[in-house]
């Protein structure tokens, strides 16, 4: 009986193929056929070559022939969101300003996924250099509805089943909210664990990488391979995730419930679900509020966001050719006084500090990932829930185990800067969970 390799989490599909149950070219087969049923309804792929999938392959079962060493993500397809550059392969930042522009040097993740050993099948949608304008992509349970932004084709991709890993990036809510309303683990790392470099820089002092993948426990195959601390002052987690998701948890984990600023915003129907959840929790759940000072650091983020991004773009402005909505946002990064935004780079350190107690009693913050549901088309989704985790650097995970109307909701874990294991080791815990806790939601 031939085995559906597409159904595998990645985890399970490392495992075949390191063990030589399967062949690269079979696994890239697989999913070359389920883009071809999917992608033209869900529009996740910005770029994708069947010819170049099926020569990595190629070139991958050669290797093992040959007996030579094979690394830890052998032949598993992983996807890049299309700011990321790839060498002579396009990257187009979501722009018909950058049409055409094919990199010569890889970006340094794609480097470690080369050296790994991963399949890269393809470069996914992204929105407008990775902002707020909605892309073509669509959600995979409902093509009337958005996929999130700017993560969108990353996020589809992998919820649409066409790709069992892929990359994107946040630097509001970019990963968090697309994973929740596609349905998908999101997972956005300590600031600083995985490298920008040859990503498009938006905003330095906020932009990181993150992943997508079915669980935590994949996400946490894709870190390992992907995590290169750079230079800095934040705490950052050590290797080893995987085998630390793996271990378990030694003892029922406790989560902080906390009921986030904006929540006036939420559908009812999502704070709902959040506090069944707490509720079926018992024990192991605690709420929390936060101090004020977390009310305003959403447009802290924001004023550093427009900011930078003022700076890093300002080539395209001159240019023209942009969205209304990229237009205005640089526009407004234009006006802002240099003091209010050396002013707004100094609130991380204290909001942290006052993080650091909570997470004293817990072994994550619990919160939704974004409003409600994937909205309509027209928008990406609101980033309230999200950017001041951005702005602190911590890590954050969307665990996909709730359904509202009969569409994905996320549940999103905040653990502390550099906790990105024992985070992810708790989020995989809630995870297999949920199917014992009759959370209907």
């Amino acid at each position: 009986m031939a085995v559906d390799w597409i159904k595998l989490g990645a985890v399970a599909l490392r495992d075949v193929l390191a063990k030589g149950e399967t062949s690269v070219a079979d696994v890239a087969e697989a999913y070359l056929a389920r883009i071809a049923a999917v992608e033209p309804e869900v529009g996740a792929f910005a770029w994708y070559d069947a010819d170049h999938i099926r020569r990595q392959a190629e070139a991958m079962d050669g290797m093992r022939r040959a007996g030579r060493a094979i690394g830890p993500l052998h032949g598993v397809p992983v996807a890049l969101k299309d700011v990321i550059d790839t060498a002579r392969i396009p990257t187009e930042n979501g722009t018909p300003l950058d049409a055409g522009r094919v990199p010569r040097l890889d970006a340094a993740l794609v480097g470690r996924l080369k050296s790994a050993g991963a399949l890269i099948l393809g470069k996914t949608v992204t929105t407008e250099l990775a902002f707020m304008a909605p892309s073509v992509t669509r959600n995979p349970h409902d093509a009337s509805r958005t996929p999130g932004g700017s993560s969108a084709g990353s996020a589809a991709a992998v919820a649409a089943g066409m790709v069992p890993l892929a990359v994107g990036t946040q630097t509001g809510g970019s990963v968090i909210r697309p994973a929740s309303f596609c349905g998908t683990t999101g997972f956005k790392p300590t600031f600083g664990a995985i490298s920008t470099q040859g990503v498009l820089a938006q905003a330095p002092s906020l932009d990181t990488m993150g992943v997508f993948a079915r669980s935590p426990r994949d996400a946490a195959l894709l870190c390992d391979v992907l995590f290169a601390p750079q230079l800095g002052d934040m705490p950052l987690p050590p290797p080893g995730l995987l085998r630390t998701v793996a271990a378990g948890v030694p003892l029922p984990p406790i989560f902080a419930v906390l009921r986030m600023p904006g929540s006036e915003r939420a559908a009812p129907e999502t704070l709902a679900a959040i506090d069944e959840l707490a509720e079926a929790l018992g024990d192991q759940a605690f709420e929390i509020t936060l101090p004020d000072l977390f009310a305003k650091a959403e447009a802290e983020r924001r004023r550093i966001n427009l900011a930078e991004m003022a700076r890093c773009y300002h080539a395209y402005g001159v240019r023209g050719g942009l969205s209304e909505t990229l237009t205005a946002a640089i526009a407004e990064g234009n006006s802002i006084l240099a003091r209010d935004y050396i002013a707004a780079l100094d609130w991380p350190k204290p909001l942290n500090a006052m993080l650091d107690e909570v997470f004293q009693r817990c072994d994550a913050i619990l919160c939704p990932a974004a409003l409600g549901p994937a909205p309509a088309m027209e928008t990406t989704g609101d980033p309230i829930f999200n950017g001041v985790w951005t702005l602190c650097g911590t890590p954050a995970v969307t665990v996909p185990i709730l359904e509202v109307g009969g569409m994905p909701l996320g549940v999103q874990l905040i653990g502390p800067r550099g906790g990105d294991a024992r985070l992810l080791r708790t989020a995989q815990w809630l995870y297999d969970w949920i199917d014992t806790a009759g959370v209907t939601a």
